[in-house]
This record gives C-alpha cells, sequence and structure tokens, in this order.
C-alpha cells in the first residue's frame, strides 16, 4: 500500500473482493418452499466486481428444502426463532452457534449482503411476534445478529437498502476500505503504512465525520505508548464506525471547496467560477456527488498535485 507510484486506483487487476451473501439472493433454491429470491442487481452488477461467498444459515444447520418456516418470537428468555405451525421448533441455538463457526471460517470477508426480512438473516426490521401471534416490533434475523457481534468490522447491508443509491454507495465504499486495509496487512505493518493509510482516507473521513478525522489523528500520534498492532486494531475499528455514517451534503460541499482550493494557483478565474457553481448545484440537489469530482479529476490530471493523487476521496472504489 506503500509504494510511491501507488495510486487510488491501484489495487492490481480487476480486484474480485471476498462477500458474504445470502443464497437465496444468488437465486440459489434454498427458500423455506423451494424458492429462492434472485436480486438481478446482485447478480448482474455486483457479480462483476465480487467474489460471493453463499451462505443459508437454515439449509447449513439442517433444516432442509422445503422446511417448516420459521418467525422470530419474543420469549421471557430473549427472541427465538421457531416454527410458524409447530412452536415446539427451536432452532435459536443452531443458528447461533453457527454464526458463531462461519464469524471464524468468513473472518476474510470485505462485506456482507443479507436477505431482507429473513428471521434468520435480515439486516433489520424483521417482525418479532408475541407468543400469541402479535406483531407490533421489529428485530435483526438470528445469525445476521450473531455474525455481525463476531466480525464488527464487516461491512453488512441486505438487498432492500441497497436499492438506495446513497447506502449503496456508501457500502461500497466501506467494503474497498476494508479490502484496502487488508491488503495493507498482508505485509508486515509499520507505524508510516498507518500513517499514509490515514493520509490517504483523510478528506474521505472528513465527509463523514470531521471529528472522527481528528480522534484519528491522535490515535495515530499515540503509537509510542502501545505496540504498532495494538493501535491499528483500534484505529480500523473506529474508521469502519465513522465512514458507517451517511456523509451529508453539507460536509461533503465542505470537502469539495476545500479540494478546489489545491487548484486555485492554477486556474482561470472562469474556471474556478466554473466549478464552484457545479458544487453549489451539488449542495442544492441539482446534480449528483459525481460531477463535482469527475470535474475535479480532470483538473487534477491535468495539473497534478501529489497529496490529492493519494486521496481516495477523488476514486473511493476499486471498480467503476
Amino acid at each position: 500500500m506503500s509504494g510511491k507510484n501507488q495510486t487510488p486506483a491501484s489495487f492490481g487487476t480487476a480486484p474480485r473482493i471476498p462477500i458474504g451473501i445470502s443464497s437465496c439472493l444468488l437465486g440459489e433454491a434454498v427458500r423455506y418452499d423451494g424458492g429462492h429470491k434472485l436480486d438481478l442487481f446482485i447478480t448482474g452488477t455486483l457479480a462483476h466486481y465480487f467474489d460471493f461467498v453463499p451462505v443459508c444459515p437454515e439449509v447449513a444447520i439442517g433444516m432442509g428444502v422445503p422446511r417448516e418456516p420459521i418467525h422470530l418470537v419474543t420469549q421471557r428468555s430473549g427472541i427465538h426463532a421457531v416454527g410458524v405451525r409447530n412452536s415446539a421448533l427451536d432452532v435459536t441455538d443452531s443458528l447461533n452457534h453457527y454464526a458463531e463457526s462461519m464469524g471464524r471460517k468468513l473472518a476474510h470477508l470485505c462485506g456482507y449482503i443479507f436477505k431482507n426480512g429473513s428471521p434468520s438473516c435480515g439486516l433489520d426490521e424483521v417482525k418479532l411476534f408475541t407468543p400469541t401471534g402479535i406483531s407490533r416490533k421489529t428485530a435483526r434475523g438470528i445469525y445476521a445478529k450473531e455474525f455481525m457481534a463476531q466480525q464488527p468490522l464487516i461491512p453488512c447491508e441486505d438487498e432492500v437498502r441497497l436499492a438506495n443509491p446513497l447506502l449503496l454507495d456508501n457500502f461500497l465504499q466501506r467494503v474497498a476500505v476494508l479490502y484496502r486495509w487488508r491488503q495493507m496487512l498482508a505485509s508486515r505493518l509499520t507505524v508510516g503504512k498507518l500513517v499514509d493509510f490515514h493520509s490517504r482516507h483523510k478528506y474521505m473521513v472528513m465527509a463523514h465525520q470531521p471529528r472522527a478525522y481528528q480522534q484519528l489523528v491522535q490515535l495515530i500520534a499515540s503509537t509510542g505508548k502501545g505496540t504498532v498492532r495494538e493501535v491499528a486494531e483500534t484505529y480500523i475499528y473506529d474508521l469502519m464506525q465513522a465512514l458507517n455514517r451517511i456523509a451529508t451534503r453539507v460536509q461533503h460541499t465542505k470537502v469539495l471547496q476545500q479540494l478546489l482550493g489545491y487548484l486555485k494557483n492554477h486556474l482561470e478565474n472562469a474556471e474556478k467560477q466554473a466549478i464552484l457553481a457545479v458544487i453549489v448545484g451539488y449542495q442544492r440537489g441539482d446534480v449528483p456527488l459525481l460531477v463535482p469530482i469527475t470535474l475535479l479529476n480532470h483538473y487534477f490530471r491535468r495539473y497534478p498535485v501529489p497529496y490529492i493523487a493519494k486521496q481516495y476521496y477523488l476514486m473511493p472504489h476499486p471498480y467503476d
């Protein structure tokens, strides 16, 4: 990660990033009724960039296809996954144990796409029933909840939320950051590599949580008080937490204006005004973020600034 000629797009040739996914979303007939939930965006677009690792916990724990459908029921001992028709069927412990084992087995993943609404894999908004069959609340699927507890760094989303462009972009961004982090750790970790990694992500973090960036700076400055590995573990956790917050137009606008400042000695006044007009257009919601970023990239190619050339903010993904 620290080569002098490296640019934000330097991920090697067509990197295939490992992503966990609910098997049914790939068209596998693993649903309780023998069906699937094929998602064409996932299989038609995201599949070009990701190596999917399909998982169906209900099949994995031996429930079979077809099978008794399950739902979440709140009980005195907590939330349980039990049979819809046969309440004596309780697979809560089996799903939890499987999630624990998969948390260890799939620790290399850089992201996970869960099936929305599933009592085992649902990320959020899974119907939660009372013992009498009334549903007033929602919860997280049993497997998904335990897996996420085992692997808090791995970005997780479901197929419904990924239909939201902001959530999709945030997910892809976090996946790319974790991918880059693991690429860096593949070689010997040093303070220099950690500082370089942090520097390259400066404006990305500033767009999400400016305060978090300063806290990360202080964390790296404390490296002498502990081992590099200890600081790095805290750093990546705090970084991923900061990036989990959706960046606002206000913060993006501030970052875009700061980046424009690096070009002020190179641009004619008319060019500056044109870029400012595009940034204002983004701030008002008239144009997408891609427009000012593309324009800035154009001028930074014409007037290279070494520090900005390393910023992942202008090239956040290792793919289009």
